[in-house]
């Protein structure tokens, strides 16, 4: 039967984000032992957390039944001393989609619009369409950013311009010279979002944090993520970096305690551990070479990747997804990303990566 009560509108078309498969419910639905199941799906850090972060967040669990510090003042200290900045310039959220969340509280309504890439993070559609703003998507060149096609989308009703770079789900990295015309050319009244939670992979990536320490920018906000190379990903923190005025209005719109305690003390100690990031790092760069040149024997077209997963074109994606799943590897399907022919792999374990090709093997075989 109908709900007695109206609903918002925006929410009759708007589709569900679909996450990469957890473990435990793919082994339910095939009855399959979880501990025989990789995970290649959400570009997940394999090597786990950071050992100090583990130990941190143990110690942190005694004192749980406290509220967290509502302006998580030790982590937002330490991160503002490793990026040269001011505590004022930087919101944490609940994954730095909750940062995306907050923009569009700040910024969208019926009369705006989003700019977008054709092959755009799912979730700056999501929000999009949430808040009823009118979505601008700017067809792909060889599966990344048109930077310049996407300046010229922008109106006198544009609000944002999402830009992800390194870009998920394609991998493609955005060209230096084009980014910077981009963050130099966007109009003043158009806030520019680089979503980074992939930038600890790039060997040099270009840096912004001098426009926003000089506060040459206010229309420019950096999005990064202790998700990825942290692997933090189940504590759910990430953090916007923008001009201290900006970051005060998006302040008002964060709930209280939005980031527990237990991700705080990780997220501190993490920041410290040089070793993990590098170890992750390293893994992640043989990773890629290695499942490059395997899936190239395989006869695959891949687009080269700069990130922590890469894609593979398989033909039927969701066909392959599901017999991947069978042999108890759980990979993703692009289809929701207009990408049908396409499966997106995680850099795992090189035990992993090594399983996954063998089972991708014998699917294409049948």
């Amino acid at each position: 039967m109908p709900l007695p009560f109206r609903l918002n509108p925006a929410l009759a078309e708007l589709p569900v984000y679909e996450p990469g498969r957890p473990i435990e419910e793919v082994a339910r639905e095939l009855g399959l032992d979880p501990a025989g199941i990789i995970k290649l799906a959400s570009n997940e850090n394999p090597l786990g957390p950071s050992p100090r972060a583990l130990a941190a967040m143990s110690q942190a669990l005694r004192q749980c039944h406290l509220y967290p510090d509502g302006s998580a003042f030790q982590l937002k200290r330490r991160l503002a001393d490793k990026l040269g900045l001011e505590p004022g310039h930087l919101i944490l959220g609940n994954g730095s989609n909750e940062i995306i969340e907050f923009l569009g509280h700040a910024l969208m309504d019926a009369d705006a619009e989003v700019v977008v890439s054709q092959y755009c993070f799912a979730v700056y559609p999501l929000v999009t369409h949430l808040f009823g703003a009118r979505l601008v998507t700017v067809p792909a060149r060889a599966f990344g950013h048109d930077l310049d096609a996407m300046r010229a989308a922008v109106t006198p009703r544009t609000r944002a311009v999402f830009v992800a770079n390194p870009n998920n789900p394609t991998g493609t990295r955005a060209d230096a010279d084009a980014l910077e015309r981009l963050v130099n050319r966007v109009p003043e009244h158009v806030v520019l979002v680089l979503d980074e939670a992939y930038i600890e992979f790039l060997d040099d990536p270009t840096d912004f944090l001098p426009l926003v320490r000089g506060g040459s920018k206010p229309n420019l906000i950096l999005m990064r993520t202790f998700s990825k190379i942290h692997g933090l990903a189940g504590l759910r923190l990430g953090y916007g970096i923008g001009h201290p005025e900006f970051i005060a209005a998006l302040e008002k719109i964060r709930q209280p305690f939005n980031t527990n305690a237990v991700a705080q003390a990780g997220a501190l100690a993490a920041l410290d551990d040089d070793e993990h990031v590098a170890r992750t790092r390293r893994n992640n760069t043989e990773g890629l070479r290695f499942l490059e040149a395997e899936l190239g024997k395989l006869g695959l077209q891949i687009i080269p990747s700069h990130a922590n997963f890469l894609l593979a074109k398989v033909g039927d994606g969701t066909g392959v997804f599901r017999s991947l799943q069978q042999r108890g590897v759980i990979v993703r399907p692009m289809g929701g990303y207009q990408l049908p022919e396409w499966i997106r792999i995680s850099v795992g374990t090189p035990a992993e990566n090594a399983r996954c090709l063998e089972a991708l093997a014998q699917v294409l075989e049948r």
